[in-house]
C-alpha cells in the first residue's frame, strides 16, 4: 500500500464516519438523513461547511460550538478517526481493491450499530435489513463477475447459520434480542466472504467478547448479574476481528 492510498483510504473513511455520526444521531430518533441540514443542539444555528470537516474542525473549534460554544461530544471525531483507521486497516489488509472496499464498508457499518446499540440498546431494521441485502447483492456480483460461485454460496450459507444459530439462542434464553439474530445474517455474509472459518471466529469472539464485557461491568459495579447488556457492540467487534485476522486464527485451532 502507498502512502497516497493510504491517505485517500483514510480521507474516505472519516468522511464515511461524519456520516455515520449523522446516521448514529438520527436513525434511532427517525429522523431525515437529509433534512434538516446539521446544527448545533444547543443553539440551533446551522453548522457551516468549514465546520463539518472530520475530525479538524472538532480540533481547530477545540470541540466547542463555535457560535454559542458549548461543548462538542467527542463521540463525533472518535468515530471518524475510528473509520479512517478502519479504511485505511482494510486497504492494508487485501490486495484486491473490491476486498479491500468491501471490508472497509462493512467494518464501518458495524461500528455504526454498535454505538446506536451501546446508546438506545437496539439495532435498527432500516440500517440492518439494508445493509443485509446490500452484502448479499455485493457478494453476488463480485463472484459472477470472477466466475466463483463457490465463494458466494459459502457467504451465504454462512450468513443463513448464523442467522440460524442466534434465532436458536434467542428463542431458547429469551434473552437475546431478535436485532442481534438479523445482524448476525449481515455478519454471517460480511465475514463469511472471506471464508466460513472467518464467519466462525467472527461468531466465537462475539460470544468471548461478550462474556468478557459482561463480567467486567458485573464486577465494577456498572450491573448486576441478572441484567443484560447489548449483544450488538459484541458482534460488531467480533466480526471486525475476524475480518482482520483472517481464516489463520481458525487454520490453527482446526490444525490446518
Amino acid at each position: 500500500m502507498t502512502a497516497l492510498t493510504a491517505v485517500f483510504a483514510a480521507l474516505l473513511g472519516a468522511a464515511l464516519g461524519s456520516f455515520g455520526n449523522v446516521v448514529i444521531h438520527r436513525v434511532p430518533r427517525r429522523q431525515s438523513l437529509l433534512r434538516p441540514p446539521s446544527s448545533c443542539p444547543s443553539c440551533g444555528i446551522q453548522i457551516p461547511s468549514r465546520d463539518n470537516v472530520p475530525i479538524l474542525s472538532y480540533l481547530i473549534l477545540r470541540g466547542r460550538c463555535r457560535f454559542c460554544r458549548a461543548p462538542i461530544s467527542p463521540r463525533y471525531p472518535a468515530v471518524e478517526a475510528a473509520s479512517a483507521a478502519l479504511a485505511v486497516g482494510a486497504a492494508f489488509r487485501f490486495e484486491a481493491l473490491e476486498e479491500a472496499v468491501f471490508a472497509g464498508l462493512a467494518c464501518i457499518v458495524l461500528l455504526v450499530l454498535a454505538l446506536i446499540d451501546l446508546e438506545h440498546r437496539r439495532l435498527p431494521n432500516v440500517i440492518v435489513l439494508p445493509a443485509t441485502a446490500a452484502a448479499g447483492a455485493w457478494i453476488l456480483v463480485a463472484a459472477g463477475a470472477r466466475g466463483e460461485w463457490g465463494t458466494a454460496l459459502e457467504a451465504l450459507a454462512c450468513g443463513a447459520a448464523a442467522f440460524g444459530l442466534l434465532f436458536l439462542i434467542a428463542v431458547a434464553s429469551r434473552g437475546m434480542g431478535f436485532g442481534d439474530v438479523k445482524l448476525a445474517a449481515f455478519i454471517g455474509l460480511a465475514a463469511g466472504r472471506f471464508g466460513w472459518r472467518v464467519a466462525l471466529l467472527a461468531v466465537f469472539a462475539a460470544f468471548i467478547l461478550g462474556g468478557l464485557a459482561a463480567v467486567a461491568l458485573v464486577v465494577v459495579g456498572r450491573k448486576g448479574r441478572k441484567e443484560s447488556i447489548p449483544f450488538g457492540p459484541a458482534l460488531a467487534a467480533g466480526a471486525i476481528l475476524a475480518i482482520f485476522a483472517g481464516e489463520g486464527p481458525v487454520r490453527t485451532w482446526l490444525g490446518g
